[in-house]
């Protein structure tokens, strides 16, 4: 049994799908009530509810469990203490395996939640557990959230320059490599960065996304105040608001992407271009006729 944490989200979908297609048992630990159907949908066969900031739900959740793949919540304030908390409940249990989460580049003190990400893996190098950590880049599945923009308005709406570039993962390969250091041996010690083939400016990102859509898609710059705005109106709060700030900052000066050589090796074949990513999620929203 393998428990992944933070499992009602996107990416812990994502790897249970993954790991329930090798055939292994998952159990899951959502947060929300209305997240335990779709843990289930995904594939797995026993869910836990509750915080993860709870003790009692996390020895709950990894007692008899062989690995752990830990997913913190996206700008997760308390991430170091959730970190801390779910390491001790592990060693309690005696779990064989531990894959944390991370993310690309987490020394970057300009980006404090990259930096609460580096903090927890230093307190998994020091844990006694046989661990492994996965640091992926920013997802191409991100783009989705304007995607109705992108084909209804031919509007790439992004906060940084056109310039910016970034390197992005099909959160799909990410999944398919927890799935191989969850389940083969040969990866205790290991830290795997996962990053996609491209290096795209917004502006490339643009063009791909014209020419598979057949029509014209201009990338649009939004000022930090009104992307502000925008996230308070959907309910994010300030501090993680602020937080998401200075990560568009740091990706407005310095870019942000990796190699992808890792991804190819554990995946045993390249990486899906962001091209192919947008082919098949054009595909997968078209209507098949008989």
């Amino acid at each position: 049994m393998i428990l992944v944490t933070g499992a009602g989200g996107k990416t812990g979908l994502a790897v249970i799908r993954a790991l329930a297609a090798t055939g292994h048992p998952v159990r899951a630990l959502v947060h929300r009530k209305d997240h335990v159907a779709r843990a289930q949908e995904a594939g797995a066969g026993e869910v836990v509810g509750g915080d993860m900031r709870n003790e009692d739900v996390l020895d709950q959740a990894v007692r008899d469990v062989d690995g752990v793949y830990h997913i913190c919540p996206n700008v997760h304030p308390e991430e170091v203490a959730v970190g801390r908390k779910i390491l001790s409940a592990a060693r309690a249990a005696g779990v064989r395996r531990f894959v944390y989460h991370s993310v690309l580049h987490p020394q970057i003190e300009a980006m404090p939640h990259h930096w609460n990400k580096l903090l927890v893996e230093g307190l998994l190098l020091e844990s006694g557990l046989a661990y492994t950590i996965l640091q992926p880049a920013s997802y191409m599945q991100n783009i989705l959230a304007g995607w109705r923009s992108i084909v209804e308005e031919g509007i790439y709406a992004v906060p940084y320059p056109p310039a910016t570039r970034l390197g992005m993962v099909d959160l799909e390969d990410v999944a398919a490599a927890a799935a191989v250091v969850l389940t083969e041996d040969g990866h205790v010690g290991a830290t795997y960065e996962l990053a996609g083939p491209d290096v795209l400016t917004q502006t490339a990102v643009a063009g791909i996304l014209s020419r598979a859509l057949g029509r014209p898609v201009r990338v649009a710059r939004v000022p930090f105040d009104r992307w502000a705005q925008q996230a308070h109106a959907s309910g994010l709060n300030e501090d993680r608001i602020e937080l998401l700030l200075r990560m568009f900052a740091y990706y407005a000066r310095f870019g942000f992407w990796g190699n992808p050589r890792v991804l190819t090796h554990l995946l045993g074949r390249a990486p899906h271009t962001f091209e192919a990513f947008v082919a098949r999620t054009i595909r997968a929203q078209t209507p098949s006729h008989p």
